[in-house]
């Protein structure tokens, strides 16, 4: 089977989903935090290695006759309910405009941490060690973004988001 499958979810809950239950959370979430320094070179891996894992993804079958293909499925599976939740939880921000509920009170980052599973899951389906390779520059790229993130948050929500930052971890 053509691992290219495996994004199929992902692009049904990133865009579908959360274009059917708010359209200005999709707005939201494709919005880029101004970047300085470091972050925009970061900013750059961070497109690229996305591009490539869905590009690789064509090239790759998954490998239904390993050791590994039912804990790939496994973590495949928790990747695809934790992008779920958390774009659900996404889409319904607090009037303030900060995301608390659900997986945003133990994560500032649930969707990043669910796109890092999903992906793993990904290459334990496949067994491609390039694979890991791209998914792991993609995921410390995302950190750079997030420290963006963290900063504009702060710039407009000031201290109800300091107080947010110091209650809950940035990852898990």
């Amino acid at each position: 089977m053509n691992a290219i499958l495996t994004v199929i979810p992902l692009i049904l809950i990133r865009f579908g989903l959360l274009s059917l239950i708010n359209k200005e959370a999709l707005k939201r979430a494709a919005y880029f935090a101004p970047l300085i320094g470091k972050e925009k070179v970061a900013y750059w891996f961070y497109q690229i290695s996305n591009l490539l894992i869905f590009v690789y993804l064509f090239f790759l079958k998954i490998m239904t006759e390993t050791s590994l293909f039912y804990i790939g499925c496994a973590i495949y599976g928790l990747g695809v309910l934790l992008c779920i939740i958390s774009a659900l939880n996404f889409a319904k921000p607090e009037k303030n405009g900060i995301n608390l509920n659900g997986l945003y009170q133990i994560s500032r980052n649930p969707m990043y941490v669910a796109y890092f599973i999903y992906f793993l899951g990904c290459v334990l389906l496949t067994k491609s060690l390039l694979l890991l390779v791209i998914v792991l520059v993609f995921q410390i790229s995302a950190h750079w973004i997030i420290l963006s993130e963290e900063r504009w948050c702060k710039e407009n929500f000031g201290e109800e988001y300091i107080i947010y930052m110091n209650k809950v971890r940035r990852y898990l």
